[in-house]
């Protein structure tokens, strides 16, 4: 399959309450924009303090000894270990090779996002966010008889229309911060 690369990537967040299918949608979303050649890069905001390195292992052994950073690569793949937070776009900048960045939550950030209603209770989320463009709704919130609400509303399983809406961001170049 022939590469496709965009000039400037997209940034797209995707934001909803705990359980509304973030994750889910991202993973769909990625596989989608791989599909039609495009590089992705996937950013996830964890409200906890998580662990990815095993315990045990070479690199584990390092961040307890104390480094700040640590990196291991293989033939495979490379991962870089810091032990301090980075800025959200910090953490854009380092992926200049990607076309397309996805990044689950940071409901504050400024980047277009799309938000997933899963009850009327989500709508507050919609109401609150800024830069929507998109809501992904499950079937149970049915909201979209409302006439006065103007964010385009796509079921969470209609991932070509939301592929087709984030893509539609490298055509007008609206990628507003």
């Amino acid at each position: 399959m022939q590469s496709t690369h965009l000039l400037t990537p997209i940034v797209v967040q995707i934001v909803g309450y705990k359980n509304t299918g973030k994750t889910t949608l991202v993973c769909r979303l990625t596989e989608r924009f791989k599909q039609a050649g495009y590089k992705v890069g996937t950013i996830k905001r964890d409200a906890h303090d998580f662990q990815m390195d095993t315990p045990g292992t070479d690199t584990w052994k390092h961040q307890a000894a104390g480094a700040e950073m640590t990196a291991i690569t293989s033939s495979k793949r490379t991962a870089i270990l810091k032990q301090h937070t980075e800025s959200l776009d910090r953490l854009i900048e380092q992926m200049k090779e990607c076309d397309v960045i996805l990044i689950e939550g940071f409901k504050t950030a400024a980047y277009p996002k799309i938000i997933m209603i899963r009850t009327a209770a989500d709508l507050e989320l919609l109401q609150q966010a800024t830069n929507a463009l998109a809501a992904a709704a499950w079937s149970e919130a049915d909201f979209r008889t409302d006439p006065s609400f103007a964010t385009p509303v796509f079921d969470i399983n209609q991932i070509d229309q939301l592929f087709q809406k984030v893509l539609s961001l490298s055509k007008s170049g609206d990628q507003s911060r």
